[in-house]
């Protein structure tokens, strides 16, 4: 009694129970007593077997709350698919077990009471129902019998019919999911799940990718079938996965089936707008109505749905308003009539596109805009009227005037030609290029002093419907006088006369000469350049009249004179240019005489000497009187008035000579005296 449960009397040897017994701890105890007389070390000992008798306060106990078991689904009724097996402490009637089945899904299964058996009661399919979850009941038969509650113990047995791998897995998954582009790595996108009727092995179904995921973008879980992101995600990229999953079950041979997943990346507004190009260039023609189209502009969004729905518009900024853009289609049209004339060149630094993400993304672009010209302006000279003066003496080529028109039209229309129009009289010349008047011959005032005429501006327009635009230009080209003509007589030698014993002063000859030239280059200015010695003529310097200085004497007989009555003047013409031109004329200037002079003889007396015995008819003298008048005045006739009585002598009236008429003697007369007038 190593326990001490038992006591005994040590005078009167009766044992007793100290502690509760427990038959199931230990039925049978064997005490072995020991008596002892007095203090005698003589001893003896015996044997007690003390046999505790069982009572029924153990329920019976399953070794297991649950159990498993597999069965093929092709067993037949009556077969033994489990055998219960529950333990009671007690012992006899109270250990003595019976079983039941208490509560089942089917009644596909019965027990034997006594030996626990399970048998099938009919054919069972897994495809029917793969488990049977049977509650199976121990009872003691003691008296009186535990109760359920108390000592009725039951077990779980779930019977699982043992399948055949004959069904392929089935996915129950959709087989389409969405990620969000900005999901971080590990992110679950998608749970893959498929069931296999089969069981056990045959129905433990893994999972596979098989394609789609060659950039490894997701990481498949075999057993979960959790897929998750194993990288970043760019929608713009690659916004659709087509995975082929598989899902295989573990029976022999496995069998599988194929899934292709679609995983579409939904967009996150992650991308900014970008126009195709940052500058766009144009043209527009000019003069035409508001609405005009101007250019499209295009950007893209790499985003989807409304992150990549863009709105166009012009910001503002200069020259902004004369545009229109459609916020949908990004097409620019004209809100007015442009004038390139005015502004040739629009550029518009604020074309947006925004999108209609939360938060809104946007871009800018540029727009380059030139008008396009319409020969809509006429070329304008800066004068409409031109007067210029021009030398004579230019050479030929010369150019006399530059011309300039300008067109405020561009290209061709704005390009100016020149031409004239009026005859010029072989005159003048135009380039047609750059509008130099230039003189084609050699110019003579005198000739022709003024010339009228009209230059025209044409602009090079080849454009229709417009036609080529024209401008008249008046031109007045005065020829300025150059001294290039000499004053000139209307006679080279005038003959003139006057009579003597005139006044000063008294005019004798106006002479004229003429000079081509204008201004003072054909003001003539007369003088007397030689022959006038002692001043005894003047000449009007303006009018050229010749007169007398002083009273002329026509029997003056100074050597200037060629004759005695007459002078020979040498007048000069002169004009004011410069340098002064001159010619000159002669004047002969005879002085009429005028009977004022007695004839003279050059000596009062004359002695002539002859012999008496000289023939008559001698010439004995001539006798000589000189008139200073002339003509008629001076016409001598001598005559003898006295001392020829007898005539001895003869005088000839007009020569002055004397010749003998009758003989001499000297012893009659020795000596004449002969008075003989001149008249």
């Amino acid at each position: 009694d190593p326990h001490g449960r038992f006591t005994i009397d040590p005078q009167f040897g009766i044992i007793r129970t100290k502690k509760q017994l427990d038959h199931e701890t230990q039925s049978v105890v064997v005490l072995t007593i020991q008596s002892q007389l007095g203090n005698s070390p003589i001893y003896s000992s015996t044997q007690v077997n003390i046999s505790v008798i069982d009572v029924n306060d153990n329920p019976p106990v399953f070794l297991s709350k649950s159990d498993k078991v597999t069965i093929a689904h092709t067993q037949p009724p009556g077969t033994a698919v489990y055998i219960a097996h529950a333990e009671d402490k007690d012992s006899g009637l109270n250990g003595a077990i019976k079983y039941s089945i208490t509560s089942q899904q089917s009644n596909a299964f019965s027990i034997d009471p006594n030996l626990g058996v399970v048998n099938l009661t009919r054919t069972v399919f897994a495809d029917e129902q793969q488990e049977y979850t049977l509650h199976v009941a121990a009872e003691d038969c003691g008296s009186p019998p535990l109760t359920s509650l108390l000592i009725l113990d039951s077990l779980a047995v779930k019977i699982v019919i043992l399948d055949i791998n004959d069904n392929r897995p089935s996915f129950t998954s959709l087989p389409l999911s969405y990620v969000m582009e900005d999901a971080e790595v590990g992110f679950l996108v998608h749970h893959i799940t498929a069931k296999d009727p089969d069981e056990g092995r045959n129905g433990q179904v893994t999972y596979h990718i098989l394609s789609g995921n060659e950039n490894k973008a997701f990481v498949l879980d075999k057993i979960t079938g959790l897929l998750t992101t194993a990288q970043l995600l760019d929608r713009e990229i690659r916004e659709r996965y087509s995975l082929t999953v598989m899902a295989v079950d573990d029976g022999s041979p496995a069998l599988s089936a194929t899934q292709v997943l679609t995983i579409v990346v939904l967009d996150v507004n992650d991308e900014t707008p970008l126009f195709m190009k940052q500058l766009y260039e144009t043209t527009v023609r000019e003069n035409q109505d508001p609405g005009e189209f101007v250019i499209k502009v295009e950007a893209v969004d790499r985003d989807a749905g409304l992150n990549s729905l863009l709105r166009y518009e012009i910001l503002p900024g200069t020259g902004y308003e004369k545009f229109r853009m459609n916020s949908d289609s990004g097409e620019v049209v004209t809100t007015a009539s442009l004038d390139r004339e005015t502004q040739e060149v629009f550029s518009i630094k604020g074309n947006s596109c925004r999108d209609l993400g939360s938060p809104s993304r946007s871009s800018t672009a540029q727009l380059y805009l030139t008008v396009l010209d319409e020969n809509d302006h006429n070329p304008l000279f800066a004068k409409t009227q031109y007067q210029i003066f021009v030398r004579e003496d230019l050479e030929e080529g010369s150019a006399v005037l530059d011309l300039l028109a300008s067109d405020e039209d561009d290209g061709l229309n704005g390009e100016v030609t020149y031409s004239l129009i009026d005859d010029t009289f072989g005159a003048f010349a135009i380039n047609s290029v750059t509008g130099s008047i230039v003189t084609t011959k050699t110019l003579d005032r005198e000739t022709k002093s003024q010339y009228t005429f009209r230059a025209v501006a044409s602009d090079c327009s080849t454009h229709l419907p417009r036609s080529t635009t024209v401008t008249l230009c008046g031109l007045t080209v005065l020829i300025r006088d150059v001294n290039d003509n000499i004053p000139k007589f209307e006679q080279s030698y005038y003959i003139a006369s006057v009579w003597e014993g005139q006044s000063p002063k008294t005019d004798i000859i106006q002479v004229f000469a003429t000079d081509l030239d204008s201004g003072l280059n054909g003001e003539t200015e007369y003088s007397i350049l030689s022959g006038n010695e002692n001043a005894t003529f003047l000449i009007d310097s303006t009018q050229g009249i010749l007169a007398t200085n002083t009273v002329l004497d026509h029997e003056n007989t100074s050597s200037y004179r060629e004759t005695a009555s007459s002078h020979l003047l040498v007048l000069l013409a002169s004009d004011h240019g410069t340098p002064s031109l001159n010619s000159t004329a002669t004047v002969l200037i005879t002085v009429l005489d005028v009977n004022d002079n007695p004839p003279l003889f050059s000596s009062p007396e004359h002695h002539i000497h002859v012999k008496e015995s000289i023939p008559v008819g001698s010439h004995i003298t001539e006798v000589s009187a000189n008139d200073c008048d002339a003509g008629a005045n001076a016409e001598i006739t001598y005559a003898i008035i006295s001392g020829n009585d007898r005539g001895h002598f003869h005088l000839d009236g007009k020569t002055g000579s004397v010749h003998l008429m009758k003989k001499l003697d000297y012893e009659d007369t020795m000596k004449f005296t002969l008075i003989i007038q001149a008249t």
